[in-house]
């Protein structure tokens, strides 16, 4: 199996929570400890590219992620995103991107939480970069969505397929 590259970029996934405060933030990137509590036998090279709430996500922002998918060696690449802004970020790559297979996922809990999701999602994200064609893909709470088909149900907290696109 080729390698997998891993891009992060903060969301949910990384937040630490300040216990005088009271206020999330971001130090560094769970995902290596994430892949050795799922004791991983993949080969990944991750790579943080930002560290930053997906409400905060730019287009420049996104062109940076569009241009790293480019340029990396590895044709399946996991990106690591906050979930508000996923599908939007998903949507700026989808059309751009020719000759890779690319998964986004997040976390609703932070992975310092105990309770997270990150997890299981950054295993299903990584089956799923495994086994799907070329493309763009967010894959949430064990379900995958083609990027121009994908919104986040923010009442719900879900990810579902757009009605009349798949």
């Amino acid at each position: 199996m080729k390698p997998i590259r891993i891009l992060v970029t903060g969301g949910t996934f990384d937040k630490e929570y300040n216990e005088l405060t009271g206020e999330l933030f971001f130090q560094g990137t769970h995902t290596g400890d994430m892949l050795r509590l799922g004791r991983c036998l993949l080969e990944v090279e991750i790579e943080t590219l930002m560290m930053i709430d997906s409400l905060q996500m730019t287009d420049a922002g996104r062109r940076h992620i569009l241009e790293r998918c480019r340029a990396v060696p590895e044709s399946r690449i996991v990106i690591t995103h906050g979930t508000d802004t996923m599908a939007e970020t998903a949507a700026v790559l989808g059309p751009e991107l020719q000759g890779k297979t690319i998964v986004l996922t997040g976390a609703m809990v932070p992975y310092t939480f105990g309770s997270s999701d990150g997890l299981f999602n950054l295993g299903t994200a990584l089956a799923f970069v495994q086994t799907l064609g070329e493309g763009v893909y967010v894959a949430m709470n064990g379900r995958c969505f083609p990027w121009h088909a994908v919104r986040k149900d923010k009442k719900k907290g879900i990810f579902e397929s757009v009605p009349g696109l798949l």
